[in-house]
This record gives structure tokens, C-alpha cells and sequence, in this order.
């Protein structure tokens, strides 16, 4: 399994676009779909959180080698469409990377040389 992903996070839908939203979510689910049966990304699930009061309502986590997760985020003509329709339907969306495993071990290994000697 890859340790990287890109994280694809939102609040609700915006006021009045909620059927605009639920296009776009399935939009996302058979882009991503399309993606993995390509290979071109390893996996994708889709989450929805219960209700909390908070602004994270659900997200994407599309797992892949970070050189394809960087090809899709930045160059994929196709995603920056997809993301900009969301913007309009959907409120607080955000895509961040995101590591786990090796990557993981190694960002930490670097914060903790960072902050020795701070106490």
C-alpha cells in the first residue's frame, strides 16, 4: 500500500445547491473509480462523519504514489474542473496531502531532530 494520499475534505452543501452537490459527489465517486481501474491511483473511499457541529462533514481519501497524487492535483485537467464545480456547490472544500507509513516515520524523524533541544 502507498504512503500517500490526497485528502479531499467539505463542510455541507452550499444553500440552494444541495441537488448541484449530490452531482458532483457522484462526479467524484466515478472519476476516482476510473482513476483506480486505470491504476493511475491505488484507491479512493468515500466518508461521510455524523453529525458534530463541526466544519468536516466528509471527505474522499484517494490513496496513490505521490508522483500520480501531485499529476492529479495539479496537471488533471479533468479534477481542476470537477474541483471548481464542487466550489460551487459544496462549502469549505479543501485538498490536502497527506502521508502515512514510511512517509510518516520520516516527516516525524524530522520534527523530532526539529525540536530537540527546545525544552
Amino acid at each position: 500500500m502507498s504512503d500517500s494520499a490526497l485528502f479531499i475534505g467539505w463542510n455541507r452543501p452550499a444553500r440552494g445547491r444541495e441537488a448541484g452537490a449530490v452531482t458532483c459527489f457522484g462526479e467524484g465517486v466515478q472519476y476516482f473509480g476510473e482513476l483506480q481501474e486505470r491504476g493511475e491511483i491505488e484507491s479512493f473511499e468515500a466518508f461521510f462523519l455524523d453529525p458534530h457541529g463541526g466544519d468536516l462533514n466528509g471527505f474522499f481519501l484517494v490513496r496513490g504514489e505521490q508522483v500520480n497524487l501531485d499529476r492529479l492535483r495539479y496537471d488533471d485537467e479533468r479534477f481542476q474542473r470537477w474541483l471548481a464545480r464542487a466550489e460551487l456547490n459544496v462549502d469549505g472544500i479543501g485538498v490536502l496531502r497527506a502521508v502515512t507509513g514510511a512517509a510518516l516515520a520520516q516527516g516525524m524523524a524530522v520534527f523530532t531532530e526539529a525540536t530537540a533541544g527546545l525544552d
